[in-house]
């Protein structure tokens, strides 16, 4: 398989898979406009067109937005849950929709997908790991906290799209009001810096050579403080030595296969 985040942040999420036997292609959410997700694909040299299926986690708008339109434009599935669906007025037909439900298993493009629940304030928050000879992706954004869901997916992953929202020190200083800093925090928020780094650092296996720091807060992080905590972090395991990246919100990071 080979991976590109086509945009990660608090402004739209948007995750690219490829399987490189037969070029075919998932996403996982499609949270920034159709026009972009074509854009982003064809600066990594790929098209819609071998896009097979989108994979929606939630329905809040960063992972959601362009969906229906590029859904209908490339005549693309979208695969996501009834519950969220039904929480969404994003989606303007289901003629293309295929509900899934948590711990469920597909096959898509050629590669095995697994569903896992999260904690996070949606409907029916959901997470995808994706398996093509014994190589695993895990992509994990949008969570309160490191639950068993999480931790198996990050002992068992030989590559990462996790979750580094916030810095701590940086959103108890910064100008958000105390009730959204509280809910950010807490278990149905989001994954600090801290708290990915340290879940890595305690479950991840030596099987783990990528990680792409993803879902960065525009107000409360930057690359600098996220890669700081993370370098600090797992530099305590001698045995676990990830190549870490962070994901961008106006470009593509650089395919890289599993």
């Amino acid at each position: 398989m080979k991976i590109s985040a086509l945009a990660s942040g608090s402004s739209g999420n948007c995750f690219f898979i490829e399987n490189t036997k037969n070029n075919q292609s998932v996403l996982v959410d499609a949270g920034i406009p159709s026009k972009k997700i074509e854009e982003r694909l064809s600066d990594i040299n790929k098209t819609p067109e071998k896009v097979k299926a989108i994979l929606i986690t939630h329905e809040h708008s960063d992972h959601i937005r362009g969906a229906d339109i590029f859904s209908r434009k490339f005549n693309i599935p979208i695969f996501i849950t009834k519950k969220t669906a039904q929480a969404t007025s994003s989606l303007t037909t289901l003629d293309s929709t295929n509900f899934i439900r948590n711990n469920e298993t597909l096959k898509l493009a050629g590669i095995e997908i697994q569903v896992f629940s999260k904690s996070h304030k949606a409907a029916d928050p959901i997470f995808f790991s994706l398996t093509k000879n014994s190589k695993k992706v895990s992509v994990i954004t949008d969570a309160g906290y490191t639950c068993e869901n999480i931790i198996d997916a990050i002992s068992s992953s030989n590559f990462l799209c996790l979750e580094s929202n916030h810095d701590e020190q940086i959103l108890a200083q910064g100008h958000y009001p105390a009730f959204l800093k509280a809910w950010i925090r807490s278990d149905i928020g989001h994954l600090s810096n801290k708290q990915a780094a340290i879940c890595t650092l305690e479950h991840g296996k030596s099987r783990l050579k990528n990680i792409i720091l993803s879902h960065l807060s525009e107000n409360n992080n930057t690359p600098e403080e996220a890669m700081n905590t993370w370098n600090y972090l797992i530099s305590q395991r001698r045995d676990l030595k990830p190549n870490i990246t962070v994901s961008l919100r106006d470009f593509a990071t650089p395919l890289v296969k599993v």
